[in-house]
């Protein structure tokens, strides 16, 4: 198998035309870092995409099929086998671990967000039942919280106080992208809104595409999105702490899927007639919003993080630090 090798730009090339593809949302957003963290997080995108890829059975986060137990299995286990190895300082084989690899020794990336991370396509595959909205949350923590926490790794946050408003930004994305998707994850057999909320509306998991459960479905959509809203509102404390222009590129970030939930509210019962984006005037608008909110935050005091808001795990983390500055002792020789 060959081995590939990062730090060059065939790397970048492939992680920028993948965020291109998979999401012209945070692809605009990007755009607005300082070329060194950008490349990074377009490198660490392209990472997540490739694991969120090989689990779905998609290309670029586009037109997802069913995949075999077995298959799907041998698939996540083959993810886990590869993230591990980067840690180790092993050889990788694929760009996007490549892409990967130059990023965990660039910023010191927590091997436990990463398997954490992965433990959220585990969930998929071991086709996880969400009775609760905790479930549920527990679930966007692992797919969506702990990006946030490896984008602000990349933008030299090590304080666990931002990391708190980072994971916070990412549960709010998450939760956005769960109500505008309802219907097309249905199509692959997948539900993430709590059993206990559809039998408040007697709607059956196995049938809730059904055009007559639409009005219902707008109803928990509209809650799914009302229930982000605190998430986006603590993430902007988090602002103050990064440099200007990640700043920037965050806070337009969250602009564009704010923007998002506010449609998918505003649609109603056809939220899922047709998917739901931001036009690019809309995105122009919302750049210039999240450079005055970017601005706004320097030096500013913000409240305290809502004693009441879902909070992520706190961990230990030498096990993961050591296996960073074991790899990159390895990559030196």
């Amino acid at each position: 198998m060959k081995v590939v090798e990062g730090g060059d730009q065939q790397l970048l090339d492939h992680a920028t035309t993948s965020i291109a593809v998979g999401s012209k949302s945070f692809a605009a957003a990007s755009r607005l870092f300082d070329p060194a963290t950008r490349r990074s997080a377009v490198m660490l995108y392209a990472w997540c995409r490739h694991c969120d890829d090989v689990i779905d059975g998609q290309q670029a986060g586009h037109s997802a099929t069913v995949v075999g137990q077995a298959e799907v299995h041998e698939r996540l286990a083959s993810l886990v086998a590869q993230t591990q190895a980067v840690y180790a300082g092993l050889a990788v084989h694929t760009q996007a671990f490549a892409a990967f690899r130059e990023v965990v020794m660039g910023h010191r990336i927590r091997e436990t967000y990463a398997l954490e991370h992965l433990s959220g396509f585990a969930m998929d595959v071991q086709q996880r039942q969400y009775e609760h909205i905790d479930d549920t949350l527990d679930y966007c923590y692992h797919v969506a919280g702990v990006v946030g926490l490896m984008m602000a790794q990349v933008m030299g946050v090590s304080d666990e106080q931002t990391l708190d408003r980072a994971c916070d930004l990412g549960m709010g994305f998450q939760l956005t992208n769960i109500a505008r998707d309802i219907i097309e994850d249905a199509s692959v057999g997948r539900c993430y809104l709590p059993r206990t909320w559809l039998d408040e509306f007697s709607i059956p998991p196995q049938n809730l595409a059904q055009i007559q459960y639409r009005e219902s479905l707008a109803v928990l959509a509209q809650r799914l999105v009302d229930m982000a809203e605190p998430f986006y509102a603590s993430a902007q404390a988090g602002l103050t702490a990064l440099p200007w222009r990640s700043a920037w590129a965050v806070a337009t970030a969250s602009g564009v899927y704010r923007a998002i939930g506010i449609q998918v509210r505003k649609r109603g019962a056809h939220a899922w007639d047709a998917r739901v984006s931001t036009s690019t005037l809309e995105k122009a608008r919302l750049v210039l919003a999240g450079l005055w909110g970017a601005v706004a935050s320097r030096g500013r005091q913000w409240p305290a993080r809502p004693a009441e808001l879902w909070q992520r795990p706190h961990h230990a983390y030498p096990a993961a630090e050591h296996g960073v500055r074991a790899a990159a002792a390895q990559a030196q020789r």
